[in-house]
């Protein structure tokens, strides 16, 4: 029997590209969950959104406890419902991203999910736009509500896989895509495989250097993807 593959995938600038439109949710929703401005803006780079969260809170003045957590979150999940009519406009699917997906859909050794620090649902507003939601079971992915640090992330994934699919997905058979020295950590942290797409805001150069396995340029070349993955 063929040994199945997981391949988690991150969201922002590996498969999507949102152009900045998570900055300006946040202001909205900070105001909405906390009644005042947001003075302090969020970094992202491939962290969670609890971690953006913990410490949006902590520099703007307010004290990160469970309840304000929840509220901004679910603050953030209305900002990404009234913004999506506006996602085709103003968001992009990356090259290569729904061919890379379909490809692996028509496998049966590949299991797809996602490691993202989004949020579960703010992960499936940004794919639906783009009809990338198919091919991928969310059920079992790792999102950025479960942690402060994303490595933890990957393994969460990997349990949930595991137990819907009845196989361990060993280390060697794991395999995390994206775009920031944050999701190499997370995959090296667990033995996975680590291939990074230099379409963020960080260089090939600089992917290599935090250790990715393999670094592509983009996802265009389907085979090339393929390649890495089963390497």
């Amino acid at each position: 029997m063929t040994k199945k593959r997981l391949v988690l995938w991150d969201i922002d600038h590996t498969l999507v590209d949102f152009a900045g439109l998570g900055a300006s949710w946040y202001a909205a929703a900070f105001t909405a969950a906390t009644g005042a401005p947001l003075r302090v803006h969020p970094v992202f780079g491939g962290r969670t959104e609890l971690a953006t969260t913990t410490e949006l809170l902590v520099e703007n003045g307010f004290e990160p406890v469970q309840d304000t957590i929840r509220a901004l979150f679910k603050a953030l999940v209305a900002e990404s419902e009234r913004a999506a009519h506006r996602f085709a406009a103003e968001a992009r699917v990356l090259p290569g991203a729904a061919e890379a997906l379909t490809a692996f859909a028509g496998r049966d050794d590949v299991v797809q999910s996602l490691v993202t620090g989004n949020l579960p649902e703010i992960s499936r507003h940004k794919l639906a736009a783009f009809d990338l939601l198919e091919h991928l079971d969310l059920e079992i992915g790792g999102y950025g509500t479960l942690s402060v640090h994303r490595p933890d992330l990957v393994p969460h994934a990997v349990g949930l896989a595991a137990a819907k699919h009845g196989t361990p997905f060993d280390a060697d058979a794991v395999v995390v895509i994206g775009d920031t020295p944050n999701d190499v950590k997370a995959a090296l942290a667990h033995g996975a495989l680590s291939i990074a797409v230099a379409t963020g805001l960080y260089s090939a150069d600089e992917l290599r250097a935090a250790g990715a396995h393999v670094v592509l340029p983009d996802l265009a070349d389907t085979d090339a993807v393929k390649t890495a993955v089963f390497s």
